[in-house]
């Protein structure tokens, strides 16, 4: 079984290091940027699975990164992640084609069974 690509975006290091560790603890093939300009160029050299999406980051912010990827690379699944923000925010990300948001902190059960989902689910197109 080839193991999932997940791209993992978020402005904080330590959390986006860790969370990378810990999938890729679990088998899953984990890369990280820690912007949403990062998060292009990553996916112009190598389209993940799954997009884990940070909606509050400096510059260019989760939602701006989504439309672009829905609108570049519809058949990647994208799974926001709200902290700061409300889940009014993750509806929203929802409407704009997120297959799914999770709240900070973030459980990594949950968040591997979203991944699952997504991968059996495939893209929202």
């Amino acid at each position: 079984m080839t193991p999932w690509k997940v791209l993992l975006v978020d402005d904080e290091e330590e959390f986006v290091r860790t969370l990378a560790e810990r999938l890729t603890l679990r088998g899953i093939e984990a890369r990280m940027a820690l912007n949403g300009e990062e998060a292009l160029q990553a996916l112009e050299e190598a389209l993940p699975d799954v997009i884990v999406l940070d909606m509050m980051m400096p510059g260019l912010g989760g939602l701006d990164v989504l439309k672009r990827v829905r609108h570049q690379y519809p058949e990647v699944r994208v799974i926001l992640l709200t902290g700061h923000s409300s889940p009014r925010d993750g509806v929203e990300g929802m409407r704009l084609g997120a297959f799914d948001y999770l709240m900070k902190p973030v459980n990594i059960k949950e968040l591997i069974e979203k991944i699952g989902k997504a991968m059996e689910e495939g893209s929202p197109e």
